[in-house]
């Protein structure tokens, strides 16, 4: 009986001992996932953004348009010669962490 109390000490112990790591490996997985969906997202407001300037509209406004309303605040859209380009910060629980990773998307059109 005694023996079955300690190995449930013992067990006790290396969870804790793996908690860390596997708050860590949750972190990381969370900030690729956050940076490969403001790059797709980047891409299709960059896209809105060619598109609306093929047509003669106005490219930054439909690029923006293009982006959820948490991810306006941190793009930067510039419209230069018949291309967009759309620069995207991942959402992250560091700031420092996301100026690192972001992401940017450029379409361009081919005027005739």
């Amino acid at each position: 009986m005694k023996q079955q109390a300690r190995d449930r000490g013992q067990a006790t112990i290396e969870l804790l001992a793996v908690l860390p790591a596997l708050l860590l490996f949750a972190l990381v997985a969370f900030q690729l996932l956050a940076v490969g969906y403001a790059a797709v997202r980047a891409g299709t407001a960059a896209e809105a953004g060619a598109l609306a300037l093929a047509a003669g509209g106005d490219a930054r406004a439909s690029a923006r348009a293009a982006l959820p309303g948490s991810a306006r605040a941190h793009a930067k859209v510039t419209v230069d010669a018949g291309s967009v380009r759309v620069c995207l910060r991942p959402p992250s629980p560091l700031e420092a962490v996301a100026r690192r990773l972001e992401v940017t998307a450029e379409a361009a059109v081919e005027a005739r």
